[in-house]
């Protein structure tokens, strides 16, 4: 069996952990409340829920990021840029609810799991609270240093959104049950109505309310589903020791959401008396990469989480659940990343349209970025399982100081192009940090074989579309650019399957009613 003081190579498959290749949950470890899952053990019932929640929610954040670009067929460069200081603004302070309240409750083992969600849901209240009133008092003032007071009116509705997302607290006892069917089906509706209106008033010819209402359908489609099917009652309940220990967990989190805070805020803030609002637009259209890929990463993370915290002391498992899990997301994300900065231009050229050719080099950068910012993406979630969120708030202090000194120089004195280079240099200092404490928690871990073997398969795809490029001095078309797509995702998918066929089989085998040995 392989622990975590031994060195374990990752350019091949991990040891299986069992002798006969399956992983039997202790009793102990499995899931005891009333109306839980039952039936097969965690490790199968955490691959299926990753598996199937991962196709149910790829097309569910797909439609949010083609959203974003057909928005832009309909919206001017400062309806985005307006849109952006409003998200980048407000949207980072509602950020700072979110401080591990839902983290910790699915890690709490309470006996009474009804008192324990009402308990963990008033906190939230308090927090949505404070949220609310802070973003309510900080509108007229971000109107006035932007000296754009179109803001305030939409600020003020936009902030009718915010008692939405708490009132989604229900969507928790869902997610602790391991019932990811129910989770999903009731939050999809956020992004379907979102999508929908968004797309009916940006056609309309409603500028930036479209995105405001879209926010607002889909917020509040989400929260009056998840108060109907509820199964524990909406109730207040102030417990001081509780709330002490969800202080103490939440804390760090809290710093690391600051730290969030200043890099979005200093960016559009940079952006905008550097470049205008519309450069902020520029930015915000190339952000949606970033957010595209985190919303992915949140299927794979999310799934696992209530799952490590059943073994969150059994450090061998979670070695191997966070090679493999990391491995399934790299099988798509650096293909997604790639691909991006490959067909760039082609996206701007056919697609949203020549008036966002600034953003071609940022997007070209934001899909590399997004791709290797996928090494280790999850680690977060298994130091929140240990209740050791230390280490969250210390990189997200070592990524601002990285910000601060490299990418805000860099956008001042070098535009965008300057700018892209220093979101790199701050997401290589960030996985600096990330692989220091992963190594800390697993011993066995190297991040370059690992950084290796995700790359691989996507070698044959960009070698096969620079080689036709070099050789088609053409005048290029969408049926040209159609076809390399094409053939990049051809090869990147056969490329993938043929190295990493073993993990593929095992996967897809938890889909299964017989369990496969593990990769």
């Amino acid at each position: 069996m392989s622990g975590p003081d031994e060195v374990i190579d990752l350019t091949g498959p991990p040891e299986p952990l069992e002798p006969h290749g399956t992983l039997e949950v202790p009793e102990e470890l499995r899931e005891t409340e009333p109306g839980a899952a039952a039936g097969p053990g965690l490790r199968r019932r955490a691959a299926r829920g990753t598996l199937v929640n991962g196709v149910f929610l790829i097309a569910l954040t797909g439609l949010s990021l083609i959203r974003g670009f057909v928005l832009a067929r309909f919206l001017t460069k400062d309806d985005y840029g307006i849109w952006a200081v409003l998200v980048t603004s407000f949207g980072t302070l509602v950020f700072l609810k979110e401080v591990g309240v839902s983290d910790k409750y699915i890690q709490q083992e309470d006996l009474d799991q009804e008192a324990a969600f009402q308990r963990a849901f008033t906190i939230e209240l308090v927090m949505t609270a404070a949220v609310t009133l802070l973003i309510a008092v900080a509108i007229p003032l971000v109107a006035w240093a932007y000296g754009r007071w179109e803001i305030v009116p939409v600020g003020f509705v936009g902030l009718l959104a915010i008692p939405a997302l708490a009132l989604q607290a229900p969507l928790w006892i869902w997610y602790r049950r391991m019932d990811y069917v129910k989770q999903r089906m009731i939050s999809s509706a956020d992004p379907i109505v979102g999508f929908v209106v968004a797309v009916g008033l940006a056609a309309a010819g409603a500028g930036y309310w479209a995105l405001v209402g879209g926010l607002l359908a889909g917020a509040w489609s989400t929260s009056v589903l998840a108060m109907v099917t509820s199964p524990y009652r909406l109730r207040l309940n102030f417990d001081g020791a509780v709330i002490r220990e969800y202080v103490s967990f939440s804390l760090p989190i809290l710093a690391a959401s600051v730290a969030g805070l200043v890099v979005a805020q200093g960016s559009i803030i940079a952006t905008s008396a550097t470049l205008g609002v519309a450069g902020a637009g520029v930015v915000a259209l190339a952000s949606t990469v970033i957010q595209f890929a985190d919303r992915v990463d949140a299927i794979v993370s999310g799934t696992l989480y209530p799952a490590i915290c059943r073994v969150a002391d059994r450090t061998d498992v979670l070695f191997e659940s966070f090679v493999k899990s990391n491995r399934l997301a790299l099988m798509w994300a650096m293909p997604f990343g790639v691909g991006l900065a490959l067909f760039a231009e082609d996206l701007v050229r056919f697609g949203i349209g020549e008036r966002w050719r600034p953003a071609i080099p940022l997007l070209q950068a934001f899909g590399l970025i997004a791709a290797i910012n996928h090494l280790g993406f999850n680690w977060t979630s298994y130091f929140r399982a240990r209740a050791d969120t230390r280490p969250i708030a210390v990189t997200s202090a070592v990524t601002t100081v990285a910000f601060v000194v490299l990418t805000l120089p860099l956008l001042i004195f070098g535009g965008l192009q300057g700018f892209a280079y220093g979101m790199a240099a701050m997401m290589l200092v960030q996985l600096v940090c990330r692989t220091y404490y992963l190594r800390r928690l697993f011993t066995g871990f190297r991040l370059l074989p690992h950084a290796v073997r995700a790359v691989t398969p996507i070698l044959p795809g960009v070698g096969a579309v620079l080689l036709v490029r070099a050789l088609d001095g053409g005048q290029r078309t969408a049926t040209m650019a159609a076809a390399q797509l094409a053939l990049f995702a051809v090869l990147v998918l056969v490329s993938t399957v043929v190295a990493e066929r073993v993990l593929l089989r095992e996967a897809l085998g938890y889909l299964r009613r017989r369990a496969p040995a593990p990769a």
